[in-house]
C-alpha cells in the first residue's frame, strides 16, 4: 500500500513540510498514483497572475534573494530581477511536457535515421535541438541527474549541489541528501498557482514524490511503458498540467540486460519513438494543447556495453537535448542560439567557463517558459541563457 501524506515526509526530511495540506492515499501497487484533491482546469489563468514567491511563506525564499553564482561562475538574478508573469515573448506557453528517455544515447537517433525514428526527427525539423548535450559532470547515473532536472542543481552537495550521490531508494529525501530544504521546479510551479504531474516508469521515483510530494498533484509510477504513456496522453486529453515530467526507461532497460547500441536496443528506441509520437499527437489534436504547450526532451545518460556508470565515457555522458513547440526556431541548433554557451566537442567539461548545455538546465528552461522565477538555489541556467524561443 502507498501512502502520502505530510506528515511522513516531515519526519522522513527532519525539514517542515513546504505546504500543510491532506494527500489521498493510492493502492494500487506496483503502479504508484497519487493525485492531490482539486482540479488543474484555469491552471494556466491562475499562472498568469503575477503573485510573490513570498506568498509562499517558505524558508526557500532565501533562496532566491540570496542566489547563488551559476556554475561558470556568473551571478544568477534574483528575484527582483526575475521575468515577471505574463511579459515575455513567449506568451504563448503556458504548458510543458518534459520527457526524459532513460539511458538514450543519441547516436541510436543518428543510427536509426528519420524512417526509423520519425518522431525524434520531428522534434529535430521543427524544434530546436543539440544531440551534443551533457549530463552532470559527477556520474552518468538516473537519480542523480534525475535530480538535476528537477533542481537546476549539479550533484556536489560540497558546491552547492543536490546531493544524490545514490541510484535506489532507500527512502531518504533529497532534502535529507543535501542537508538542506532543496526546491524543485515542482515548488516554483505549484508556488504560482499551476498543477503539475510526474509520470514515471522506475519505482525508485518515489524518492521525489516523498521529498517535494506537496507541490506534485499526481504522481504515477507504472513500469509498463505503454500504460504510462496512455496515463500521460489521457491526462492531457482531460486535464493538462501547467508542467507534466515524464519518465520513459525502455532503452535503458534494454541497454543494461542486451546492450547499449545493439540491435535490441535500438528496437527500443525505436519503440520509444512510437511513444513519443502518441504524446505529440495527442498534443496536435487539440488547439488549445498545440498552440500552448511546450515539448522539453533529454536523457539521465548514454550507454555502451552494458552499463552507463563511467562518467569519464563520452558515450555516457554525452545526451540529447530538445525543444518543441509554440514559437520555437524550427531546425536550428540550441548552441547557435544560446551564445553564452558552448558546443564541447567531445569534452567532458568542468563546471567552469562557459558551459555546453546539460540535462539540469531543463529546470530553469521551465521556469523561463512560464514566466516564472527560476529555481531557488539552481546553478545550471540559472541565468537562463538556453534560447530556443524566436
Amino acid at each position: 500500500m502507498w501512502t502520502s501524506s505530510t506528515r511522513q515526509e516531515s519526519r522522513h526530511t527532519g525539514f517542515p513540510p513546504l505546504v500543510r495540506s491532506p494527500q489521498p492515499r493510492c493502492r494500487n501497487c506496483p503502479r504508484l498514483e497519487s493525485t492531490a484533491a482539486g482540479s488543474s482546469e484555469g491552471a494556466d489563468m491562475i499562472l498568469r497572475r503575477t503573485v510573490l514567491i513570498s506568498c509562499l511563506g517558505l524558508t526557500l525564499v532565501v533562496g532566491v534573494g540570496a542566489a547563488s553564482n551559476d556554475v561558470a561562475g556568473t551571478p544568477a538574478p534574483t528575484a527582483a530581477t526575475a521575468p515577471a508573469a505574463g511579459r515575455s515573448a513567449d506568451d504563448a506557453v503556458n504548458r510543458v511536457v518534459a520527457i526524459s528517455v532513460d539511458g538514450l544515447n543519441p547516436q541510436a537517433i543518428r543510427r536509426l535515421g528519420r524512417s526509423r525514428t520519425p518522431n525524434f526527427h520531428r522534434l529535430m525539423r521543427q524544434g530546436a535541438v543539440t544531440l551534443n548535450a551533457r549530463t552532470a559532470r559527477e556520474q552518468t547515473r538516473t537519480l542523480p541527474n534525475h535530480t538535476g532536472m528537477l533542481t537546476g542543481r549539479r550533484i556536489d552537495a560540497r558546491r552547492g549541489g543536490h546531493g544524490v550521490t545514490f541510484n535506489s531508494d532507500t527512502g531518504t529525501t533529497v532534502h535529507r541528501a543535501a542537508g538542506h530544504r532543496v526546491a524543485s521546479v515542482f515548488d516554483v510551479v505549484h508556488g504560482h498557482g499551476g498543477s503539475t504531474a510526474l509520470f514515471a516508469a522506475k519505482t525508485k521515483f518515489a524518492l521525489f514524490q516523498r521529498t517535494w510530494r506537496p507541490t506534485i498533484d499526481r504522481f504515477t509510477v507504472d513500469p509498463d511503458n505503454s500504460r504510462l504513456v496512455s496515463a500521460v496522453t489521457g491526462e492531457l486529453r482531460r486535464a493538462p498540467r501547467t508542467f507534466t515530467f515524464v519518465h520513459l526507461s525502455l532503452p535503458d532497460q534494454v541497454g543494461h540486460s542486451r546492450g547499449f547500441m545493439g540491435a535490441a536496443y535500438l528496437r527500443a528506441v525505436r519503440r520509444t519513438d512510437r511513444l513519443l509520437g502518441r504524446i505529440l499527437s495527442t498534443l496536435r489534436s487539440r488547439p488549445s494543447l498545440r498552440k500552448h504547450t511546450l515539448v522539453v526532451l533529454t536523457a539521465d545518460h548514454g550507454g555502451r556495453g552494458t552499463s552507463h556508470g563511467n562518467a569519464r565515457r563520452l558515450a555516457n555522458y554525452r545526451v540529447p537535448f530538445m525543444v518543441w513547440g509554440p514559437g520555437v526556431a524550427a531546425g536550428k541548433n540550441l548552441y547557435r542560439l544560446s551564445a553564452r554557451y558552448r558546443s564541447p566537442g567531445s569534452a567532458r567539461t568542468r563546471y567552469s567557463g562557459r558551459q555546453p548545455i546539460r540535462n539540469g538546465d531543463l529546470a530553469n528552461v521551465v521556469t523561463d517558459v512560464l514566466d516564472l522565477p527560476r529555481v531557488p538555489g539552481s546553478q545550471l541556467n540559472a541565468r537562463r541563457g538556453l534560447h530556443a524561443i524566436r
